[in-house]
């Protein structure tokens, strides 16, 4: 009980989604962080500097997916063969299983994207 009355009397910290000290270098992994969830969904941070999917790996992904790149440029190859370049401010809804890799994510600057998964309860 007592740890519950501390936690409501808490307030939430901020945090910013350009912490360039979190950023990795180009030659580590991207960064993925899980910023919120909840019932069948999640928000992400996601930076990249210059990492992509790996050759012949495709993301086939059990939830809709709406993703902003908030910098850098980037962009998506889908199963099809078509592209999708991305500059800083776009977004898209990426529907469940449709198939696609990232082929490209700029260094510098290095790409923040927010990324939104969900269920589509009405599908």
């Amino acid at each position: 009980m007592e740890r519950e009355q501390k936690e409501l009397n808490q307030h939430p910290s901020v945090s910013s989604l350009f912490d360039a000290a979190r950023f990795p270098s180009p030659a580590d992994e991207e960064l993925l962080e899980v910023l919120a969830h909840g019932h069948n969904c999640r928000v992400e941070r996601i930076v990249s500097t210059g990492q992509t999917t790996p050759e012949g790996q495709w993301y086939d992904q059990e939830q809709d997916e709406w993703v902003a790149l908030l910098s850098g440029n980037a962009e998506l190859t889908w199963k099809d063969g078509e592209k999708t370049k991305l500059k800083a401010g776009d977004w898209l809804l990426i529907p469940a299983h449709a198939c696609h890799r990232v082929t490209y994510t700029s260094t510098e600057p290095p790409c923040v994207w927010l990324a939104f998964f969900f269920n589509d309860e009405q599908g």
